[in-house]
């Protein structure tokens, strides 16, 4: 919370010595107006937050399947692991965005919806940075542990579910954790297909009050309000998983 304090304080001081007007009165909450732009701005919260959930669910599921053939022997799998990987760590995600959204029905005769094609583009953009994360975890592994996994008879899968995953969990949770908050930041780029969500909000309202600054202000405080939020319940499960 010190870092929202801080971000507060540093408005505040920058309201009072600039010679910019500022306008807070738009979202005084004691305000009739005022209340109602707050609500208006903070009714985007539920679908950033969903789609940001959902979509770091399937790029998570995703990247540990896409990690698996790069942990193979066999060169044509390693190698389709690196062409997925380079090539979708490669496409801005706005671009990839924009593609899905406006491509996919052209090309093939798909058409998604907005919210659909958000968490497509987020997956899979978030997947490649999992596949690699997944891969560190899995070989930063001891051996030794492979090894005395076979000798107790478990097959692969036994060995990835009850050796392997457990142990690699504690060196990715902190690394998964920051691409959580990346794809909480980068679900702000949903708004460019209309999909109503904290930043879609505040740019109808600016529209309207004609106060961009402080509507823009108050978005910031809103995204990392979020990611502290985020970040505290991070840390609680890393200590929890060391113990």
């Amino acid at each position: 919370m010190k870092y929202l304090n801080l971000l507060i304080v540093l408005l505040v001081t920058t309201s009072c010595s600039s010679n910019y007007n500022w306008g807070w009165y738009i979202i005084d909450p004691r305000l009739e107006k005022g209340l109602s732009n707050l609500q208006f701005l903070i009714s985007g919260l539920g679908l950033t937050v969903s789609i940001s959930l959902i979509s770091i669910i399937f790029s998570l599921i995703l990247g540990f399947l896409v990690s698996l053939p790069g942990l193979s022997k066999n060169i044509f799998f390693k190698y389709s692991n690196r062409v997925y990987i380079e090539f979708f760590r490669a496409i801005p995600l706005l671009v990839l965005l924009l593609w899905i959204y406006y491509g996919l029905p052209i090309i093939f005769g798909i058409s998604l919806g907005a919210f659909t094609a958000g968490i497509i583009s987020l997956s899979i953009s978030d997947s490649a940075f999992e596949a690699e994360i997944f891969r560190a975890g899995i070989q930063s592994v001891n051996t030794g542990q492979r090894d005395a996994a076979k000798s107790i008879g478990l097959n692969r899968y036994q060995e990835m579910r009850l050796i392997i995953l457990p142990q690699a969990i504690k060196v990715i949770l902190p690394a998964i954790g920051n691409q959580f908050v990346y794809v909480l930041k980068m679900s702000s780029l949903v708004s460019i297909i209309g999909l109503a969500d904290l930043t879609r909000k505040a740019n109808e309202l600016i529209v309207t009050v004609y106060r961009p600054l402080e509507i823009y202000s108050f978005l910031i405080l809103e995204y990392l309000l979020l990611i502290l939020i985020i970040s505290y319940f991070l840390r609680k499960l890393e200590t929890k998983l060391k113990n």
